[in-house]
């Protein structure tokens, strides 16, 4: 059910439905101490340009002063940037995230001297380094990584240029953001008790949902005439960042930009070539899914505003906040008792950001930094859906405090490629807990048919997005003028293809691609996949009780950036170079399809 009202403003909000980013700095005079502080040291680190020759002393004092800033700088970009999203119409927070963002771009140019200079350095002077100081032991997988770029870095002058640019090559991004978020206006539309409410990204999701597809399909075709309206804008924003992906790729000697973006993590182009081969090669399962919800919603005509509401009809499956965290708890214990009392961490201590207010930005997410706690930015709406975004994002902000607090700050991060993993494992094993104390077939039904959308939305809509964003950058990289229409014909044919012949090709859904923040993210979105299909596999360990699986799973949250992310998975059980990991998560989806039309008929 839809309520109108009017989104709360921030300040109405409870303060403990809030995240505390006093925790970070204690007000805003003190963020403004720190920035300008870290901004005076930002401008040392040039002074160790041209150092790292002079011994392993050198050598590691200008490594260490480099983190060290970056570490500070982090901090206050942290700071800013979550202060911005929770009111992106608050003038003085976009003033803040936009200061902290030029911080981190000085902070790049004033470093971009390290890398070329440290290539510059026979192999032999670096090995003699680690042999004379002990100390810079920590540091060396750290400086292999980059020493294996040798090919791709620049000189120092060019790399600083490139550096110096870092705001304008991330214009077209900030600008659909903008846009995305506090600019675009959406109309009100009507809810099923025909009372108007106010259509916002977090809004528009539940409306789909809703049982009434007179809602739902207002609710979508008003989200797509904004869309349509404002396709050139977005058209120019994203062929705009397309080129600079491709620029840097060149300019960088990659082959492509996806060379480049796969590069980064020592991730082979094969892994992104195998995801699109092995999906393209079971969307007949798709299209059996479409069929299905064709058939249990009782429709002739399957539109693409009806994929999100439940085929069992009204769902009893709904829970509230405090519920949700109950359900997380109990959801997630077969991770053990060090798990969950960084879930009680999180829960007691105000990382989480709950409710949607006017102008926060959309969507969910994890965020932080190493001397952060990992916030969470929610949208909170009480569904089932919901739940399973809760322990999402748990998965990976307790990824992340495991990984700050087992590994020093040069490897307190993680890959973006290992990211997705911990957060869809949290999403698998709930899925188990929920089928296994499932009261009813009705309820059996209700939990098969979201983790079927959920596969869906996880693993084939996202590498319908891997495999649009690969088509554009080949276009652009071409010479092909990416222009609204042009984009949209192409997107329409891709949509088609995937959904199959069930589905009808509904008029604006060509203009999907105008809305997705991943298509900026350059080449983000196949790791959605590769993470879902890998974290089938290590939630079937870790609830098969497999020697070692937990303790291994264990080993994966803390390593951090300490290994490559092909080789930290391999040591969690997953080998993700092959195809199997995918062709085991396609016989699960297969298999629960299966599951959902015996308990369908069993409740005729």
């Amino acid at each position: 059910m839809t309520q109108n009202k009017e989104l709360a403003l921030r300040e109405e909000l409870p303060v403990d439905k809030t995240w505390d980013l006093t925790l970070i700095f204690e007000s805003d005079n003190e963020w403004e101490t720190a920035y300008q502080k870290t901004e005076k040291e930002v401008q040392s680190l040039k002074k160790y340009a041209g150092t790292l020759a002079n011994g392993s002393e050198a050598f590691l004092k200008a490594l260490e002063k480099m983190l060290s800033v970056v570490r500070k700088a982090s901090v206050v970009y942290t700071y800013a940037h979550l202060k911005s999203d929770q009111d992106t119409n608050n003038s003085q927070y976009q003033a803040m995230s936009n200061r902290a963002l030029s911080l981190i771009t000085s902070v790049q140019a004033a470093s971009s001297w390290f890398e070329p200079e440290l290539l510059a350095l026979p192999a032999e002077t670096i090995e003699q380094y680690f042999k004379e100081n002990d100390d810079l032991d920590l540091y060396r997988h750290e400086i292999e990584k980059i020493t294996e770029k040798r090919d791709h870095v620049l000189s120092a002058e060019i790399e600083g240029l490139l550096a110096s640019a870092g705001e304008i090559f991330s214009a077209s991004s900030q600008t659909f953001n903008v846009l995305n978020n506090a600019d675009i206006e959406f109309p009100k539309v009507k809810d099923e008790n025909g009372k108007e409410v106010q259509l916002s990204h977090g809004l528009y999701g539940q409306l789909l949902e809703n049982k009434s597809r007179t809602v739902r399909k207002e609710a979508f075709n008003s989200l797509y005439d904004v869309y349509e309206g404002l396709k050139n804008t977005f058209a120019s924003t994203l062929q705009t960042n397309v080129k600079k992906n491709n620029y840097l790729a060149k300019t960088h000697h990659y082959e492509s930009a996806r060379h480049r973006a796969l590069a980064g993590n020592h991730i082979p182009e094969s892994v992104h070539e195998t995801l699109i081969e092995v999906v393209n090669d079971h969307l007949h399962l798709l299209h059996r899914y479409m069929e299905v919800r064709k058939k249990l919603l009782g429709l002739d005509e399957l539109n693409m505003y009806d994929l999100y509401v439940s085929m069992i009809g009204e769902s009893s499956m709904s829970f509230d906040y405090p519920e949700a965290i109950e359900k997380t708890y109990e959801g997630l214990s077969p991770l053990g008792k060090e798990y969950s009392e960084v879930l009680e961490e999180a829960f007691d201590n105000r990382w989480i950001d709950v409710m949607e207010n006017k102008g926060k930005r959309s969507g969910a997410y994890s965020s932080g930094t190493y001397d952060t706690a990992p916030y969470i930015l929610l949208n909170w709406h009480d569904s089932l859906n919901h739940l399973y975004t809760l322990v999402h994002e748990l998965g990976h902000s307790v990824h992340s405090y495991f990984t700050r607090n087992n590994q020093p700050f040069v490897y307190g991060d993680y890959s973006i490629f290992l990211a997705e993993i911990a957060s869809t494992t949290n999403e698998n094993l709930l899925t188990d807990y929920l089928l296994e104390n499932a009261e009813s077939n009705e309820e059996k039904a209700q939990i098969l048919n979201h983790y079927l959308d959920g596969f869906k939305g996880t693993v084939f809509r996202q590498t319908q997005f891997a495999e649009f964003e690969h088509w554009i950058h080949t276009e652009d990289a071409e010479g092909v003028p990416l222009t609204a229409d042009y984009i949209s014909e192409e997107y329409g044919k891709l949509n088609a293809k995937y959904y199959g012949e069930a589905v009808e090709n509904t008029e604006g859904i060509e203009y999907e691609w105008a809305r997705i923040p991943h298509f900026y993210m350059n080449y983000y979105v196949y790791q959605y996949s590769t993470g879902f299909c890998a974290a089938t596999a290590l939630a079937d360990r870790i609830l098969e009780e497999e020697d070692n699986a937990l303790e291994d799973y264990l080993t994966y949250l803390k390593s951090g950036s300490s290994d490559y992310p092909i080789d930290v998975m391999k040591k969690a059980g997953v080998d993700m170079t092959n195809k199997d990991y995918i062709v085991r998560a396609m016989k699960v989806f297969e298999e629960r399809l299966n599951q959902l039309e015996e308990i369908v008929e069993e409740m005729k």
